[in-house]
């Protein structure tokens, strides 16, 4: 049996990534007192007395924590933004070319940011393939729920929007775009993991409701099939928790929200030669955070890829 430790356990993807485990029989989660969850101390011990270290923590104590770790047969697995472009760190998204081999014996791997996850799952594979030019100048956008704004988010938005009456703050009933300035944190990590030269133009969005995110892509002049054909090729049966969807309309609309509670993650093509789109679906807090580390808990551990995770 394996010991996990999850250091910062009482935030949101923390909190999921424990209940996910908890009925594991491959798998002791190993957790500290309330009272000593902040003490410098007995958290070095046990995030060297572990097998696989999870960080759920802010950045700049995912940071702190990891150089705590002085075990060198201990793997962490961060889900934070810290270590997503750093030396020494796997980037964790196991469906992309060549990274499941090198995830399952790394010893240090970087959880992917979500708005990423649907951008790299979408972007990656045609760069690669040649369909998308590295000096591509894409434009993209996201739609997601508000969990993915963590404990505080949520407390808004269930105060403020959830309610039969009109609120005392309606911006909270549509949607609020956000990283206006276009210097969202997840930029570095789609521009490196895509292998482009130019950060793309960005613009998230936070929709009332729970969780589920929509990420799309616009492209000129790409074949749709084309894009078709790449996709079934890198999210074919066995590759992981990506899957390639011909047609997932509903009646012509695509809701943000229809992959919430899973862990996978669909990728469509729509449009014309002239202009398409390109669009990936999945649950911000599955796909995009805790069922992610889990997928890739899974193959440090050997387990089936899919252990403990939901799909459609």
């Amino acid at each position: 049996m394996k010991r996990i430790f999850i250091d910062g356990s009482a935030g949101t993807t923390g909190l999921r990534i424990r209940e996910r485990l908890a009925g594991r029989a491959d798998i002791e989660v190993v957790a500290l007192p309330e009272e000593l969850r902040k003490d410098a101390s007995a958290r070095r011990a046990a995030l060297n007395d572990c097998d696989v270290a999870m960080l759920c923590l802010p950045d700049a104590a995912a940071v702190e924590a990891a150089a705590m770790v002085e075990n060198p047969e201990v793997v962490v697995i961060d889900t934070s933004t810290a270590h997503r472009v750093a030396d020494g760190w796997e980037y964790g998204f196991p469906e992309l070319a060549g990274r499941r081999e090198r995830i399952a014996k790394a010893k240090r791997i970087a959880n992917p940011g979500c708005h990423a996850s649907g951008f790299i799952a979408l972007v990656e594979p045609l760069v690669r393939a040649g369909v998308i030019a590295p000096s591509a100048r894409l434009s993209s956008f996201s739609l997601t729920g508000y969990s993915g704004g963590g404990k505080k988010m949520i407390a808004e938005y269930e105060e403020n929007h959830l309610t039969t009456q009109p609120p005392n703050r309606p911006t909270y009933l549509g949607g609020r775009q956000y990283a206006l300035g276009q210097a969202h944190k997840h930029l570095p990590e789609m521009v490196k993991v895509c292998g482009l030269d130019f950060a793309p133009c960005f613009s998230p969005v936070v929709v009332p409701h729970f969780s589920g995110m929509e990420v799309t892509v616009f492209l000129h002049g790409v074949d749709p099939s084309a894009v078709r054909e790449v996709y079934c090729a890198a999210y074919g049966v066995g590759s992981g928790m990506v899957k390639f969807a011909e047609d997932p309309s509903e009646g012509g609309f695509l809701s943000s929200a229809a992959l919430s509670g899973r862990d996978d993650m669909e990728v469509s093509v729509f449009g014309t030669a002239e202009r398409a789109i390109l669009v990936s679906r999945f649950d911000n807090l599955g796909k995009g955070a805790s069922g992610a580390a889990i997928q890739n808990l899974n193959l440090v551990l050997g387990a089936r890829e899919g252990e403990g995770l939901v799909r459609g």
